[in-house]
């Protein structure tokens, strides 16, 4: 089971917030082999596999099962944009040259994206950018509600006990 997230080293605004909710993560599950983080960079020019490893570096990135991965720029934002359908894209007018949602996608030890229910309805992502208690939702930069870390971190629990 492993946590993605979609980012960027050079990022100037929200993957910050992002990398440290992942460092909580790592801090909580590092002791568990059977959990593990995947940062697919989305500025694969500049985000080399050495540049990607000193910033796991830098940021205390210290799990073997966290792994900071690069690639095809068009391959990375179809797995993005079409296969978790969270969004990732270049818009030379963001902050840093890209834009992305700062969601996390929790995929069980099936291959399958996790979610969380409210009212019925199925909440297929956590926001990267929030700590909200694992029942609060807060908004996202999209507008929609959506659990935080809090949350994310009780269902990874969940999982590791399946």
């Amino acid at each position: 089971m492993y946590v993605v997230e979609f980012f960027f080293a050079t990022c100037p605004s929200i993957c910050p917030v992002m990398n440290k909710n992942m460092l909580y993560l790592q801090e909580s599950y590092n002791a568990y082999k059977d959990f593990g983080i995947a940062s697919i960079t989305i500025d694969p020019a500049n985000d080399t596999p050495q540049a990607l490893k000193a910033h796991a570096q830098q940021l205390g990135a210290v799990s073997p099962n966290w792994n900071f991965l690069t690639g095809d720029k068009d391959y990375i934002y179809k797995l993005a944009n079409k296969g978790f359908k969270i969004y990732a894209g270049e818009n030379k007018q963001a902050a840093g040259g890209f834009e992305h949602s700062g969601l996390f996608a929790l995929i069980d030890k099936y291959g399958n994206i996790r979610c969380r229910t409210k009212n019925g309805n199925p909440i297929m992502y956590y926001s990267g950018l929030n700590y909200a208690d694992k029942d609060g939702m807060e908004e996202d930069l999209s507008g929609k509600y959506r659990p935080g870390v809090e949350a994310l971190k009780e269902d990874i629990k969940k999982l590791l006990e399946e």
